[in-house]
């Protein structure tokens, strides 16, 4: 092997040694050493050298003294600017003069991803909030990304529930998580959240101790919980830098690849469960609530124990004749949730379409999507 070999090599070595130490450091900042030299069979000598070009570089930051190090990720990027909410105002400017220029050493894919991410959040903040200010908040490190869009206007989860009607604002939640919502259908389609939710790593809504989330790790785990929030509503976002995902592919997922419309919608049911086991029609027609507007409908019941047997026969007999063109889809049900719905798709006079599986983002593309 050729000099430039040898060195192309240990250029090769070294980085893979610190993209390791830049995935890990964050659960394991005291030992961080020792998981490095036996992942690659090193020393721990020859780690503590790549610990020590990472602290000088301003990679990773340092506390402690010799073995009693602890190490973590240094910031390369920690900014924070408020903007009023005026008409002169626009998403694109402040992302082109004010964000852009932070995340320049982004990877293509994971850029492309961020500007959707982050136009899409600011103008809803600018169209919808009816609010005075928006405060963004922008961290990066050599692993992640992260944004935080916060506005003081009215809060999310209150404009929507009024608008439909809903008995309080949790059941938004459910509503956002459908997507194709919109308080302003003459100039939004009620995608971008639906969307973006499903882009990052982490996502998260609080307003009002509500909060919406995603969780990548389990798709379609979408999470109600209280947390304590001022007026007006926080987008929280986090990428990896070094993601494999890609716009497009994601737009994929939802989409017709004929007809470019954004026409399946994944519901999970146990965000109308409130407390206990959905049983009766009114919680199958919350569930179903604008479920029209989509060609495939995609129910997920993880986590839901039982449901009843009006609940089923409205979601898999009456809605079923009622809109035979829509195909409706049930996955990671139990036994005894796949007893319900067989029972109401046999009264339907067909057999039941059973799915059992992981949620759709997990699995490949449905070969008839």
């Amino acid at each position: 092997m050729g000099s430039s070999s040898r060195a192309s090599a240990s250029r090769m070595r070294t980085e893979e040694i610190r993209r390791f130490i830049i995935s890990n450091v964050r659960e394991h900042p005291r030992d961080i050493a020792r998981l490095t030299a036996e992942h690659f069979d090193i020393t721990r000598q020859s780690v503590n050298q790549h610990l020590q070009r990472m602290v000088e570089d301003e990679t990773l930051a340092a506390e402690g003294h010799t073995r009693g190090h602890t190490y973590r990720l240094a910031p390369a990027v920690q900014w924070t600017k408020s903007y009023l909410l005026d008409d002169s105002l626009f998403e694109d400017t402040v992302w082109r003069e004010d964000i852009q220029p932070l995340l320049d050493a982004l990877p293509e894919n994971a850029a492309h991803i961020w500007i959707y991410g982050f136009t899409g959040i600011f103008n809803n903040a600018i169209d919808h909030s009816e609010g005075r200010r928006i405060q963004v908040v922008v961290h990066k490190d050599a692993a992640f990304t992260e944004m935080a869009v916060i506005d003081d206007g009215k809060g999310i989860f209150s404009k929507i529930q009024p608008q439909l009607n809903l008995p309080d604002e949790r059941h938004a939640v459910l509503e956002l998580a459908k997507g194709k919502l919109t308080t302003d259908p003459a100039n939004h389609t009620g995608e971008d959240i639906y969307f973006i939710s499903r882009l990052f790593d982490d996502f998260n809504i609080f307003s009002h101790g509500v909060s919406y989330s995603n969780d990548l790790e389990d798709m379609e785990a979408w999470l109600l919980e209280k947390v304590c929030s001022a007026k007006g509503t926080a987008v929280w976002m986090r990428l990896d830098n070094h993601t494999s995902r890609t716009l497009t592919g994601m737009l994929d997922r939802f989409t017709s690849r004929k007809e470019f419309g954004f026409n399946k919608t994944v519901i999970p049911v146990r965000l109308v469960e409130n407390g206990s086991n959905p049983v009766s029609r009114a919680r199958a027609k919350r569930v179903l609530a604008r479920a029209e507007q989509f060609k495939k409908v995609v129910l997920d019941f993880k986590e839901v124990a039982n449901i009843g047997p009006t609940f089923a026969d409205e979601i898999f007999r009456v809605f079923a004749k009622q809109y035979p063109d829509i195909e409706i889809i049930h996955v990671n049900a139990n036994p005894s949730v796949s007893r319900m719905i067989e029972r109401a798709v046999l009264h339907k006079g067909r057999p039941a379409r059973l799915v059992d599986a992981p949620p759709p983002e997990e699995r490949p593309e449905d070969p008839d999507a």
